[in-house]
C-alpha cells in the first residue's frame, strides 16, 4: 500500500485552501498513492489561536458538509482514500472530527477527536466538545486505519487501544508549531512521542503538519512542519524539514508488518490484570493510611485486603449485637 503525507502552507480563504488540498491529492493520485494525510483543521488558517464567537460559523454538518461532499467526489475520482480533517458542528455541539473517506468516495464513519488541548495559541476547548465517539478504526480499501487528531498523539493510550482494536497503520493529521510559553523547540519531543507508540505497537505511524507563519487577530504562531512517516520499529521512514512545501510517498507492507507484530507477542504477554490504575486520574491520591500499601492497579495485595475483611466482619458482628441488644 502506498502512503502520502502533504505539509503546505494553508491559504486563509477556504476555497483556496481547498484547492490547495485538492492539488496535493491529485498530484499524491498521479504518483501512485493510495491513501493520503492531509494536515489537521486544511479548510483554513488555524482559528483556534484565539477566542471568537465569530469563528463558529464556520463549522459545517457531518451529512451536509461541503468539505466533505467535495473529498468524496474526489477520492472517486482519484481512487484514493482521504481522511477528512473539519470542525464539525451537532445541534449546539461542536467538534474537531475528521471524515474517512474511501477510496470509491463511500464515507466510512466520523471520529470526533478525544485530547482537547488548552493554552496560549491552542484554545481548543474554547471550540471543541470532547469527543464521543470513542476511538474508531476504519476498515479501508487499503488497510484497516486507526485515527487520532494532533493532541490525541501525546497519549501513549490512544495508540494501543487502536492497535487493539486492529489498526495496522495510525494517522495523526496535525497542526502544531511555536509554543508561546515554553521556550523551546518541542518538536523533537512531539516526534519522539509517535515514533514510541509506533515501536510499543508494532503499528507504522504518520503525520502530516502545516507550515509556515499565520496570524489571528493579535495572535501569531509559526507552525513547525516536519511532517513524518515512521515503521513499525519507530525508525523513521521518510521525514520533512520545517519549511519544505510537498509531498513524500511510502510503500508499506501491511500483511508483513501483521505477522511481525503477531510474532513479537507483545500483545499475548500483556498483564490486563495489572492495568487497572490506568482507568484512575491518580494513583497518589490515596488515604495517609493506606499510603504504600496498594498495587499498581489500585488495589490493596490480596493479605490486605483478607486482613481488612477480617476487621470489617468483627466490626459487623459487634454492630449487629449492639443493635440487637437495645
Amino acid at each position: 500500500m502506498k502512503l502520502a503525507i502533504c505539509q503546505y502552507g494553508v491559504p486563509k480563504e477556504k476555497a483556496k485552501a481547498i484547492a490547495k488540498a485538492t492539488s496535493f491529492v491529485r498530484e499524491a493520485g498521479k504518483q501512485g498513492a493510495e491513501l493520503i494525510l492531509l494536515p489537521e483543521l486544511f479548510e483554513g488558517p488555524y482559528f483556534c489561536q484565539v477566542e471568537d464567537y465569530g469563528n463558529f460559523k464556520l463549522a459545517e454538518e457531518y451529512v451536509s458538509s461541503t468539505t466533505i461532499a467535495h473529498f468524496r467526489d474526489l477520492a472517486r475520482e482519484e481512487n484514493i482514500v482521504i481522511p477528512v480533517s473539519f470542525f464539525e458542528r451537532a445541534g449546539n455541539v461542536y467538534f474537531n472530527s475528521l471524515a474517512m473517506i474511501d477510496s470509491g468516495g463511500e464515507c466510512l464513519g466520523l471520529y470526533r477527536k478525544s485530547h482537547i488541548p488548552t493554552g496560549a495559541c491552542y484554545e481548543e476547548k474554547f471550540y471543541f466538545a470532547p469527543g464521543n465517539t470513542g476511538f474508531k478504526v476504519f476498515n479501508t480499501s487499503v488497510g484497516k486505519i486507526g485515527i487520532g487528531i494532533c493532541w490525541d498523539q501525546w497519549f501513549p493510550e490512544t495508540s494501543r487501544i487502536l492497535a487493539l482494536m486492529g489498526a495496522e497503520l495510525i494517522l495523526f493529521p496535525t497542526a502544531i508549531g511555536s509554543e508561546p510559553v515554553l521556550e523551546k523547540d518541542s518538536m523533537p519531543h512531539w516526534r519522539n512521542a509517535m515514533i514510541g507508540q509506533a515501536a510499543a505497537n508494532l503499528v507504522p505511524v504518520a503525520a502530516s503538519n502545516r507550515i509556515g507563519i499565520e496570524k489571528v487577530g493579535d495572535s501569531s504562531m509559526t507552525f513547525g512542519g516536519f511532517s513524518f512517516v515512521s515503521d513499525q520499529h519507530g525508525e523513521l521512514l521518510v521525514a520533512m524539514n520545517r519549511e519544505e512545501e510537498g509531498i513524500r510517498i511510502i510503500e508499506l507492507d501491511l500483511p508483513k508488518i501483521n505477522e511481525e507484530r503477531y510474532s513479537w507477542g507483545v500483545f499475548r504477554d500483556r498483564r490486563v490484570d495489572l492495568y487497572g490504575g490506568l482507568l484512575k486520574q491518580t494513583l497518589t491520591d490515596v488515604a495517609p493510611e493506606k499510603k504504600g500499601h496498594e498495587n499498581g492497579d489500585g488495589h490493596q495485595p490480596d493479605e490486605n485486603r483478607e486482613k481488612v475483611a477480617g476487621i470489617e466482619a468483627g466490626l459487623f458482628h459487634r454492630l449487629n449485637d449492639s443493635v440487637e441488644g437495645q
